[in-house]
């Protein structure tokens, strides 16, 4: 069959129901780069939701001549490329990660232990920084230029290189944790509310490793230790409590 040349080509349309996704780009890194700002980070956390274990903070710089194909937010990747990209990152760039501890997440509430850990982590790098790019809408606490990207893990690729190094990171973690605290799931669901995690508190009460200002941890203390409950103990100011929530 000879198709008439004057025929065009339609363009291809994604499936029904499917919302076609772009990938992180290099492009505001680049941008600097060509200005003369170098080194460029990007800075992400795994772990604000959580009930138990701690936030996980992590910072990279990519070599521009050796980014690994399929960086993309940690969230729209398999368990398996996670840990590929993990591998490839770290042989190839830059990156350095902090922790905020439950007692540090306790004593500073959720929102202001991340942005802690994520100015560790950018203090740790090998090189310091001259721009950091941030997921989120809050500017971390750093010696040069910070620029915060709402959504940023999906925008910039930076950003999503960090939070692949903090998710993967974390993940392991939560499974160290499980060898610690049997019975609770945490290899499975990594500290996460799912209902198997909040029937084994509510069977086991708190671990060493859950987060004490936590309604379903408030409540599993006071079932399982009453006597430790000191009714002030958990008053929580309505602006940090408010903080936590948006984040």
């Amino acid at each position: 069959m000879i198709r008439d040349k004057s025929e065009k080509k339609k363009p291809v349309k994604p499936a029904k129901g499917v919302i076609a996704v772009t990938p992180p780009s290099f492009r505001r890194e680049r941008a600097l780069i060509k200005r003369g700002v170098w080194p460029v980070a990007g800075c992400d956390e795994a772990g604000r939701g959580p009930l138990a274990g701690p936030v996980v903070a992590a910072a990279v710089v990519l070599d521009p001549k050796r980014i690994p194909k399929g960086i993309d937010d940690s969230k729209r990747l398999t368990p398996e490329r996670r840990e590929e990209l993990f591998a490839q990152i770290c042989a190839t760039s830059a990156f350095a990660v902090a922790f905020a501890s439950p007692a540090r997440i306790d004593r500073d509430n959720i929102l202001r232990a991340s942005l802690w850990a994520l100015a560790r982590a950018v203090a740790a790098l090998p090189e310091a920084p001259k721009h950091v790019f941030v997921d989120g809408r809050d500017k971390v606490a750093v010696t040069c230029d910070c620029e915060a990207v709402i959504g940023g893990d999906g925008i910039v690729m930076s950003i999503a290189a960090a939070s692949i190094i903090a998710k993967v990171t974390r993940d392991r973690l939560m499974c160290a944790l499980a060898l610690d605290c049997p019975g609770y799931g945490f290899e499975q669901h990594k500290g996460y509310a799912v209902p198997e995690h909040l029937e084994a508190l509510d069977r086991l009460g708190p671990s060493a490793h859950h987060r004490s200002f936590f309604a379903p941890v408030i409540a599993a203390r006071r079932k399982h230790f009453p006597e430790t409950v000191d009714p002030d103990l958990f008053t929580v100011d309505p602006t940090i409590e408010a903080e936590a929530t948006a984040a």
